[in-house]
């Protein structure tokens, strides 16, 4: 096999300022090898696999393949089948059959930290002297901080399930997103002249907060949109539809059912609650929309 890929190493949950440096490197490799720059994920976290500890991810595979492409300009995410025979490979044979004859690296980053093989035997070091063996470069990424702590998918995971969008942002170096395919629901908020789309939470990844966001929409045809987003349960109204991410998208006239969009999340506006009335519901969610609103004007005004 051809050897024509810089390849960057990990999970990528969140792909957050934390993996950024390995990222950008694979890129700049890639540029002065004439290469293409890859990053190998995984389709289930090995944490699951190994320990048998379900982790809810922050993005779906293709909100991970969307940052690491337009985000970070790479030209393509691998994606691995992690299983017991997967975590039980000797690091040996993950080095010379899956990254080198199989993906065809030249040239591989991984950070500091980065363990894989059975019993997480294979490690940086390991991993420089065998690419070296086979003429294959290998960068090692330092600790990257943020206000004097390290940036980890795991502290990430904990702002986002409290709702702090705004504190998560600053260690993603990004909002926080979900993209999914608009579904048909019960209508109520057409009905109260708040029409919404309706996004099911897909199985397995985290739920941000239930509450209401000032959030931005981004449509298939390139168009972006102020939205006021409940994510939750309703418990106004009682349904059975599950939890669901809901964004009504402020001056905007048309049928989304059945499109593919993407929504970004900047900040908490209020927990969720059950209210006496869907007229008390309604008056709520038009103040949201004011909040909403204001938030993105304060924004545009100081340059965000």
């Amino acid at each position: 096999m051809e050897h024509n890929r810089v390849i960057a190493l990990g999970f990528f949950d969140g792909v957050h300022r934390g993996h950024s440096a390995l990222l950008q490197k694979a890129r700049q490799r890639a540029g002065e090898l004439g290469c293409r720059a890859a990053a190998l994920t995984f389709d289930a976290h090995p944490d699951t696999v190994v320990f048998g500890q379900p982790v809810e991810l922050i993005n779906t595979m293709e909100d991970r393949k969307y940052l690491v492409t337009q985000l970070y300009g790479l030209d393509e995410v691998l994606v691995a089948h992690f299983d017991r025979a997967m975590a039980s490979m000797p690091w040996e044979t993950f080095v010379e059959d899956v990254l080198i004859r199989q993906l065809g690296a030249r040239h591989v980053v991984c950070g500091h930290d980065f363990s894989f093989g059975a019993k997480g035997r294979g490690n940086p070091q390991r991993l420089t002297e065998k690419c070296a063996q086979w003429g294959v470069g290998c960068d090692v990424i330092g600790r990257v901080e943020y206000g004097g702590f390290p940036i980890s998918s795991t502290h990430i995971r904990q702002l986002i399930h409290q709702g702090s969008m705004e504190e998560a942002a600053l260690l993603l170096g990004h909002p926080h997103l979900l993209t999914g395919v608009v579904t048909h629901g019960k209508e109520l908020g057409r009905r109260l002249g708040i029409p919404t789309a309706n996004l099911p939470l897909p199985e397995g990844l985290l739920a941000p907060a239930f509450g209401v966001y000032a959030t931005k929409v981004f449509l298939p045809d390139g168009s972006q949109w102020t939205a006021v987003t409940n994510v939750g349960v309703r418990p106004t109204v009682h349904d059975s539809l599950g939890p669901m991410v809901e964004p009504w998208l402020l001056d905007y006239n048309g049928d989304l059912y059945g499109q593919t969009i993407r929504i970004e999340f900047y900040r908490q506006l209020r927990p969720e609650q059950k209210f006496a009335s869907l007229d008390d519901l309604k008056a709520e969610i038009l103040r949201n929309a004011e909040e909403t609103r204001e938030y993105f004007h304060a924004a545009r005004e100081i340059g965000i």
